[in-house]
């Protein structure tokens, strides 16, 4: 049922971007502050390429396949699936990005389990969420409770319990930056994005792949 509600829209989800640009455009530059320069990175639930092409990703594989025609023409290389089951080899990324997906998945352990084993030792995992204790997050909570469209299906989470989940699967080093801290219609120009959590909407969460010994 999720994925048809991305096969049935993907123009309205894609037009967000251009509706709400200061925040995409604020969550663009906080995304910015933890990635890579260099390697090879894939993104978990590309949808339309939206943050994967400004962030010089390649790479993206995504269960909407409507969402995956928009974002081949944004240059990325799409495969069609799930995050619980990625087509790639062990130790095949430097760097995994994973931006507002999670909540979307139906195993988020699982995508996490997943992810750890595509990236090399050492390879950073990025996760950009709505944080639920957050003014936007509140919002969205409601519209899912209301049979939003898009939200109706998701299932948002904290940055506890994101951070929780990582070090559940072998994962350590955390660095953390945040941003949309006013309501969207109150955005008017691209946010500075801060380190930590807690006040902004937005939170990315960077942490690196820890070797087995």
């Amino acid at each position: 049922m999720r994925v048809n509600i991305f096969n049935i829209y993907p123009k309205e989800y894609d037009n967000w971007y251009e509706e709400n640009k200061f925040a995409y455009l604020s969550e663009i530059e906080a995304l910015k502050k933890v990635i890579p320069e260099k390697g090879e990175g894939l993104e978990i639930g590309v949808g339309t390429g939206r943050f994967a092409q400004p962030l010089r990703i390649k790479t993206g594989i995504d269960p909407s396949s409507k969402m995956l025609e928009i974002a081949k023409t944004r240059g990325i290389k799409t495969y069609l699936g799930v995050g619980e089951n990625l087509p790639f080899g062990d130790k095949e990324f430097d760097f995994i990005l994973i931006v507002i997906t999670l909540c979307f998945v139906q195993n988020p352990e699982q995508v996490i389990r997943e992810s750890n084993r595509v990236l090399k030792d050492n390879g950073k995992l990025i996760i950009g969420i709505i944080d639920k204790n957050s003014y936007l997050g509140k919002l969205y909570q409601k519209k899912k409770e209301e049979g939003h469209r898009f939200y109706k299906k998701a299932n948002f989470y904290s940055t506890e319990e994101v951070i929780e989940l990582l070090k559940k699967h072998n994962f350590g080093k955390f660095t953390f930056y945040q941003t949309i801290f006013k309501p969207l219609e109150k955005l008017n120009k691209i946010e500075k994005p801060k380190k930590g959590y807690g006040k902004g909407s937005f939170v990315v969460i960077s942490a690196r792949k820890i070797k087995e010994k």
